[in-house]
């Protein structure tokens, strides 16, 4: 696995100062462009969830539904997009949570999932981890089971993993 860790992290692109002065960006896109890494990603996301029996894969928009996709489909389970309020053409379930300043809304469809369903949560990156505790409530609050989270990117020095900390954690690559 520490190849594979340092064959990844070679196409992950640090750019300083964005979105804002003072920000290390973890940016992914040399790593979706380059086939067989992007694939290894995939297969390291998934690598712990294999015989879990997942029935669905659930992501946050928008770089989640890329990696949230691709496992879904390496898994042989469902997708479930969740997005941000407003953009769900049916009936939804939503959950309103605290950012460092204000609040945002993810929503998901009542019909999403089978209840009882094991959830496999997926995302690309994990720092704070406001964002993954909300989507694990709102899944939770249609009656899916979370089976784990997995994240390409964990930004341990924000400490986001305590957020989620009831939960089974997998990241692929620690900064």
């Amino acid at each position: 696995m520490s190849n594979l860790i340092a064959d990844l992290r070679r196409f992950i692109r640090d750019v300083p100062d964005w979105p804002k002065k003072g920000i290390l960006f973890r940016d992914i896109t040399p790593l979706l462009g380059e086939p067989e890494a992007f694939s290894a990603a995939v297969d390291a996301l998934c690598s712990d969830f294999r015989d879990k029996s997942i029935d669905y894969v659930a992501a946050v928009e928008a770089r989640g539904f890329i990696f949230g996709a691709a496992v879904a489909e390496r898994l042989s389970a469902g997708f479930v997009p969740i997005r941000k309020k407003g953009k769900l053409p049916s009936a939804t379930e939503s959950i309103t949570y605290e950012l460092e300043y204000g609040t945002d809304t993810l929503e998901v469809h009542n019909d999403a999932i089978d209840k009882g369903s094991n959830v496999l949560m997926v995302d690309d990156l994990l720092a704070t981890g406001g964002t993954m505790a909300a989507a694990c409530q709102l899944i939770e609050k249609i009656g899916g089971k979370i089976a784990g989270i997995t994240f390409l990117i964990e930004l341990g020095e924000l400490g986001g993993r305590g957020k989620i900390s009831r939960y089974k954690i997998v990241t692929v690559l620690k900064y």
